[in-house]
Order: structure tokens, then sequence, then C-alpha cells
């Protein structure tokens, strides 16, 4: 006996029929029916009695959990130190963004390292996979490699031999088991598939690598469910036109959330970049306003990285907003607390910003920053190229302070900066010149853009003596 029902491949939401728009998640064309089998008269069985087990307090003598060096600093970083026994990693990205790549260096690092790995492909036949290995210099690598859609298949294989220390399926949304009778991808599939390798995984001690694709929001495709399952959610950024990728924690139950570990994109695979805020900061010895370097946070590591603005005439009756690597209702309250609080007039004009090299800010710190490149833009005064911010607008135009200072000035001061704008009430001893900001009606008047836009003919530059206006 069969029973029918309608799910949406959107958000997992159960329907009684048919109907073209989703009302949980509002998704159109996203409903599809699918079969579950029960067993005849399910609903009239009673339930078996359970048994009980034994409740205990929270005291415990066990350590850290040991952890498996995959052999790739940044990986091993955003995992919190290495892959812990018997969990389960569930890492997303684009579509050609280098999730395989990064599976496969990781596989073959480990591998050479002593351990053993095992790689099945659900995507790819063997032969495209051992092409990319020789491209990369990996085909020597012990990695046991398997092309199975199956998860039964699969199963039988793994539990036929010892258990690998590290195992990465790619795809999970390839992955498709008999018990179901619905077509391989859906959310039913997907569900059960994941149960069955993560609880291998715990049975086993090995550690489980799935690979998922991303919608066109950027979310992990799949239900929810598949996130609950799994230790650790790991996404893979990157931008086409850019050569480097992010890799990004946003859970992990045996380590530190928003970490970010990244790569540059070779010719021979993935390299670690050791010093990424020299990468994003890049050359900047042209002077133009309109540029700020913002001293941000990612997780546990300090990073710097360089916010463009540019504020031009309105050419039509409505202003055009074009924001990129950062939130765009972020940049309206900016813009907003600009005009209340320092009255500058900005929101009547164009306004464009980037975060360069690609990267995308989450973090509240880099207001200030924000602030700075606006007003730097709208006045045609440049900033210093020696000087870093950060701080937290609020509404009322105070600047509030930041978590992690040291951090963040100890990482400026690494790489040359002379001068800090800081939120006020920061002292610390890290040699660089802090200049504490109150207000953002105090940095509009350092910038000199308090009164309106500034009749430059040419490019002028602020001064670059601390008892001057910066």
């Amino acid at each position: 006996m069969a029973k029918i029902s309608f799910v949406c491949q959107a958000c997992g939401a159960v329907h009684a029929k048919w109907s073209g728009r989703c009302d949980a998640c509002g998704g159109w064309n996203t409903i599809v029916e699918e079969a579950a089998a029960i067993p005849a008269g399910a609903s009239a069985k009673p339930r078996a009695r359970g048994r009980p087990f034994a409740l205990e307090d929270l005291k415990t003598e066990e350590g850290a959990p040991t952890r498996r060096a995959s052999g790739i600093g940044e990986f091993d970083r955003v995992c919190g130190g290495g892959l812990v026994p018997g969990s389960a990693l569930l890492i997303g990205g684009d579509p050609g963004v280098g999730k395989s790549t990064l599976i496969l260096q990781a596989l073959a690092a480990f591998a050479r390292g002593g351990g053993s790995a095992v790689y099945i492909s659900g995507e790819e036949a063997m032969a495209q996979v051992r092409l990319r290995a020789a491209r990369m210099g990996l085909s020597e690598a012990p990695v046991q490699l398997g092309a199975a859609t199956c998860v039964e298949d699969i199963l039988a294989t793994l539990e036929s031999a010892p258990a690998p220390g590290v195992l990465a399926i790619d795809s999970i949304q390839t992955i498709w088991t008999s018990a179901l009778d619905a077509a391989p991808g859906t959310i039913a599939q997907v569900r059960t598939a994941s149960f069955d390798l993560v609880r291998y995984a715990k049975a086993s001690g090995a550690a489980l690598l799935l690979v998922g694709h991303v919608t066109k929001d950027g979310q992990i495709a799949g239900p929810r469910a598949v996130e609950h399952l799994v230790d650790a959610v790991l996404y893979f950024e990157g931008e086409r036109g850019h050569h480097f990728r992010v890799l990004r924690a946003v859970k992990n139950r045996f380590g530190p959330t928003d970490e970010i570990g990244v790569f540059e994109m070779t010719g021979g695979g993935l390299a670690e970049v050791g010093n990424p805020s020299a990468l994003f900061l890049g050359d900047r010895t042209a002077r133009a306003p309109g540029a700020a370097v913002f001293a941000g946070l990612e997780g546990t590591r300090p990073l710097l990285m360089e916010i463009q603005a540019l504020v031009a005439p309105a050419g039509y009756g409505s202003p055009r907003r074009a924001v990129v690597g950062w939130d765009s209702g972020r940049l309206a309250m900016i813009l907003a607390v600009l005009d209340a609080r320092a009255g500058l007039g900005i929101s009547a004009h164009d306004v464009y910003l980037n975060v360069a090299g690609g990267l995308k800010i989450a973090e509240p710190a880099a207001d200030l920053a924000a602030a700075a490149a606006l007003i730097s833009s709208f006045s045609g005064e440049t900033l210093p190229p020696d000087c870093v911010f950060f701080g937290e607008l609020s509404l009322s135009g105070d600047v509030r302070p930041a978590p992690q200072t040291e951090l963040r000035l100890k990482e400026a001061a690494k790489l040359g900066f002379k001068r800090a704008y800081v939120p006020a009430g920061v002292k610390t001893g890290t040699g660089l010149e802090l200049h504490p900001v109150e207000s953002v009606a105090a940095l509009a008047t350092l910038a000199g853009g308090q009164g309106g836009r500034r009749k430059t003919s040419g490019k002028k530059s602020l001064p670059e003596h601390p008892g001057e206006a910066w």
C-alpha cells in the first residue's frame, strides 16, 4: 500500500494535493508527487513499548575529540582543526566554483599522509575524475575511487572492507535509495540517502564529506533536515571573475562558526593563501577619492579589505543604488544617517559601493569604513593610504564599539598601516596612532564633507599629519 503525497522540493512542505505555488515558501512549480511506501494497516497498528534508558548528569571526563588533519591548512582551519572521526560535513557552492577540486585535494593530502580515503562520484565518470587528478598532479595519491549513485550499493561496498578515514560523496543530490519510488534528487531521496550515510559514518568512525548543490539564492538545495543531520555546513564561495575562493563555515558542532579559509584558483588546483589581507588589498598605489580600508574580522581571523564608493550626480529622476559585497539595506541606512545626522545630502545622488576582491561583508563594524568611503567620494577628498577604519553606526549617528579590536589593529600594524579611526574608548598598545571618532558628524567634518559637495577642479589629498584634519 502506497501513500501519495505532494512535497515542495524547495522547502519540504507536504500538501494534500498538487498546486502551482507552495503556500509555505511561495515557490512556483516546486511541488512534486511522491509515493512513500508504508505497510498496510500501519495507522491501526499499536506502537511497541519502549525500553527505558539511564539518565546521566553533565559531568564528563572525556577530552576534546581527536581530529584527523587533512593536510590542507585552510580546510582544517574552517573545520575547527581537522576532521572529527564519525562526523558529517556538508559542503555547498555554486556550479564550477571548485567544490570537487577542493574535496579531491583534501582526500589526496589525507591519503598521502598515511590515511585511507574513498571518493564516490555520482556526477562524473571515473575517467573524468582521473583526468582532473592528473591536471592537479594527484594521480599518484592512494585515493580509492568509485562511481555509484545507489546508496545500498555504496554501503555494501564500504562495509565489505575496513572503514576509511575519510569518505566523500559528490554529490548528495545524485544519490538515491531503492526503498523509495521517488526520483533521485527529490526531498525524500536526499533526506533518506543522507540519513543512511550519516548513520554509517557514526557507526564506523569515518569522517563523511557530502557535496551539495545550491539554489539561485545561494542556499544548499534540498530539505533543511539534511543540514540538521550533519555536524558542519560549509559554503565554498567565489566570483567567476576573481581567482580566489572562500570556504566559510556557517555551522560547526566541533569548532567556531563564521570561520573562513582562503584559496587561490590556479592551473594546478586550489592553492592556500597564507595572508589573505595582502591579497584582498592588492596594489593600492593609486590615490583616488572613495576608497577606505576596513579592518574586519571573519571568525577568528582578522582581515583587511578595501571598500570602494562612488557618488555621482543622478542622471534620472530616481537615484541609482548598486552594491556588490555588502547589504543594500545597510547602505540605505548609512545614507540616511549621513543625511540626517551630518547634513550631507548624499541620498539625492547615484551611489555605487563595492568590496574589492569580490568579498562579502556581513559585519556591522564595516559601517564606519563605508561611511568614510562615501564621504570621501562625495567631497572629492582622498583618504590617507596608511589608515584603517572600523566601527558600527547607530541611527542616532553615534559610532558604537566593535569586538576584538586588538586583533584588528595588530593585523593593520603588521601590514604597515600607521593610523586607525576607531570608536571612542579604544585603547591598545599596538603601535598605531588611534583617532577616536564619536559620531558620523565628526567623521564628515574630518573628511571635509560638512556643508555639501565640494567644488574641486582636480584631485585633492587629505593632510598626511595627525595634527591636521586627518
